[in-house]
């Protein structure tokens, strides 16, 4: 076929005089040069062949393959979200967190989890919720930090401390779309464009034990659907603590599978038009196969290996400097904008949004905006004082100034790279914080180590890495204080020790 359609043009091009020059007409006037094709031009992607603006069959299948490519990039990189998610309930499904069932860390997280950058300090728990079948009550715990994000990642509620319920306890009702049946009174009713939802809690360590925030979480959590309101059933647990199980999207082909998913059984209405256009220009569309022919796949494959290797660069090769917290520092800010829409003057920063879901899960306003004393703060390091990348074999030391602006903790943990997951080391926990052990300076400043021995006398105080393997950082304040967010308190920087 491709060889006849060569045949037809070349035909076609000799009828119409090939590369005769074009006569001076009655109504001939000057064209500007700016808006004219010439008949052959060379690009990045390879010499593209015209007659009077006409592309030549092997230019149009260049231009075909290169916009195929570029959109199977962007669909990536707009997208992280979903496939996040749908890997996010995969998970859960393997783990039996579906239809009410919620999942406990008894024992806190630790590295044997793959799970885009948890902590080791919090009681997580949580649930699959499908709304599909009707809406489902959550009845929320005291004294905790809740969050439900939709099918695409974005926010929908919080609950606890930070949720209208300010931390008291309380009864929410979770709708679903086209849901066209009453609403009783007596709840905190929030309406989700998505059948799809991810619920997620986090609750504290008292002095350090995790069994006072696991009883207040068996006494007060439900999770049932509205139909069973008169009689609800009794409330499932799975302690996933040093449970092996993944929640972390494909780098492959198997990403565009991933999104397909949520295509396929989300209303079109819960996703703009133009991400629908743009899934739908690369064959994912709802209510058809996706299924790619040879060449689509093999396009598509190369775009995932790109997009994949564009999510690494924005992450810890980053470009913008406004992720970075301060001045001379390479701390950088999960919120670029401060926005958890990731928006700045009503435009939405691509490359911050990229980032934060390419390293991280869950959404709420309450871990980017100004709430002293209430919520967390984050920040993140990829890299030493000096700029070079962290490595496993080396050695450093981190000081944390004092009067850390933490009203509840502060915690450091460790992570993987390639997983941006914990860092699978000896150490069950690879991290340390302000509960649990690790020991101040005379004047409440507080020196923290890394590397793959821990210096003699500073054991309370180190964090395991690997030599071979690089590493990044983040730290948490529970409770952030003032000095957080006018930054009269900074961390130092990770110095390396020679």
């Amino acid at each position: 076929m491709k060889t006849l359609l060569t045949l037809i043009f070349i035909l076609s091009m000799m009828c119409m005089g090939f590369a005769q020059p074009t006569p001076k007409m009655k109504m001939t006037t000057d064209i500007p040069a700016s808006i004219t094709t010439p008949d052959k031009v060379e690009t990045s992607i390879g010499t593209l062949e015209y007659f009077d603006g006409f592309p030549t069959p092997e230019t149009a299948q260049k231009c075909f393959d290169y916009i195929d490519m570029s959109r199977g990039v962007n669909v990536f990189l707009t997208t992280i979200p979903a496939a996040s998610l749908v890997s996010m309930r995969d998970g859960m499904r393997e783990l039996g967190a579906i239809n009410g069932t919620i999942i406990i860390t008894e024992s806190l997280m630790d590295s044997k989890s793959l799970f885009l950058t948890p902590n080791t300090e919090s009681i997580y728990t949580g649930t699959w919720l499908n709304l599909k079948d009707g809406p489902i009550v959550v009845e929320s715990p005291p004294n905790t930090l809740g969050i439900v994000n939709d099918f695409w990642f974005r926010y929908v509620a919080d609950m606890g401390n930070a949720g209208p319920d300010r931390g008291k306890g309380g009864k929410y009702l979770f709708v679903g779309p086209g849901y066209e049946g009453d609403i009783p009174d007596g709840y905190i009713v929030y309406h989700s464009p998505t059948n799809g939802n991810f619920l997620i809690w986090r609750g504290f360590l008292v002095n350090g034990d995790p069994k006072p925030g696991i009883e207040n979480f068996k006494k007060n959590t439900r999770v049932y659907p509205l139909s069973k309101l008169d009689n609800p059933p009794e409330q499932k647990w799975v302690n996933i603590s040093g449970v092996e199980f993944n929640t972390i999207h494909a780098n492959d082909f198997t990403f565009y599978e991933e999104v397909n998913e949520v295509v396929q059984e989300e209303p079109t209405e819960s996703i703009d038009p133009e991400t629908l256009g743009l899934l739908a220009s690369i064959g994912i569309e709802k209510g058809k196969p996706f299924a790619p022919d040879d060449r689509m796949k093999k396009i598509l494959e190369d775009a995932a290996t790109v997009a994949n290797g564009i999510s690494r660069s924005i992450s810890f090769q980053s470009r913008d400097n406004a992720v970075y917290q301060y001045e001379n520092s390479y701390w950088k800010t999960p919120f670029i904008g401060g926005s958890h829409e990731f928006m700045a003057n009503g435009v939405r920063l691509l490359d911050a949004r990229t980032f934060f879901y390419y390293m991280a899960t869950m959404v709420t306003p309450a871990m980017a905006m100004k709430m002293v004393g209430v919520g967390s703060q984050y920040s993140l390091a990829t890299v030493d004082s000096k700029g070079s990348y962290l490595d496993g074999s080396k050695n450093y030391k981190f000081h944390f100034p004092k009067d850390v602006p933490a009203k509840d903790f502060w915690s450091v943990c460790v992570y993987d790279n390639q997983t941006r997951s914990l860092l699978q080391t000896d150490q069950q926990y690879p991290s340390l914080n302000s509960d649990r052990g690790v020991k101040a300076n005379k004047d409440g400043s507080y020196d923290i180590y890394f590397g793959p021995k821990a210096p003699k006398g500073k054991e309370s105080n180190w964090i395991q890495t690997i030599p071979g393997k690089g590493w990044n950082v983040i730290l948490r304040f529970y409770g952030p204080l003032e000095s957080w967010f006018d930054q009269t308190w900074k961390p130092g920087e990770i110095e390396l020790i020679k």
